[in-house]
């Protein structure tokens, strides 16, 4: 893929699209995150996004498995766009548990980690934005390792409060799900990192 044919940027643009959805589910997500109550219009819009995700990512395997010249790194751009479909697939899970679990009141550390996984979710689409150009991904990957481990530690806070005592059972193990959602979010885009890592090494060992 150093000489980019016209299958090359059209499969770059769909990896483009994948990034731009999947941080517009996460700014929705991180809003519904601090505006619970609104929470069947805003899940309801990550559901979308989600959707949409799933088609994109389709277009993108499909292009790859139906190549008449087999994609040198392939098994990587597999990789890659699972990783971006994850993303939205888990802030999907994280919305569609607080309607259905009846949470009726935001955490602050949930909050927290929405906005994290939104300004992760900024850095992936950047990340295939620059992809997409041929900018050099370092500091985008540098970013999105330390957002993860931002990410960590904040949902470790958030389930720390959850278990101090106090709280409904019913109501920890409701946000402990979500926590978990959110978490698996964040971590899917460090695995986008992971992803354009080895990406960028192969095609520059090339």
């Amino acid at each position: 893929m150093a000489k980019r044919g016209s299958r090359d940027k059209e499969l770059l643009d769909l990896f483009e699209r994948a990034g731009k959805n999947a941080a517009a589910a996460a700014v929705v997500l991180d809003t519904l995150l601090g505006s619970i109550p609104d929470v069947a219009k805003l899940s309801e819009r990550v559901l979308e996004a989600e959707q949409e995700g799933d088609r994109i990512t389709h277009a993108i395997l499909r292009k790859l498995d139906t190549a008449s010249k087999p994609y040198q790194d392939v098994g990587d751009l597999h990789t890659l766009a699972s990783a971006v479909d994850d993303i939205v697939d888990h802030s999907e899970e994280a919305a569609d548990m607080i309607g259905r679990y009846g949470i009726e009141a935001p955490m602050v550390q949930a909050s927290e980690l929405g906005g994290i996984l939104a300004e992760a979710a900024a850095e992936v689409a950047g990340a295939l934005k620059d992809l997409r150009k041929g900018n050099d991904l370092t500091s985008r990957i540098v970013e999105l390792h330390r957002l993860e481990n931002e990410g960590d530690r904040v949902s470790r806070e958030g389930l720390g409060a959850l278990f101090a005592g106090g709280i409904d059972p019913m109501v920890v193990i409701r946000w402990k799900d979500v926590y978990e959602s959110l978490e698996k979010a964040v971590d899917a885009c460090e695995g986008v990192a992971h992803a354009l890592e080895t990406l960028t090494l192969r095609r520059g060992s090339a």
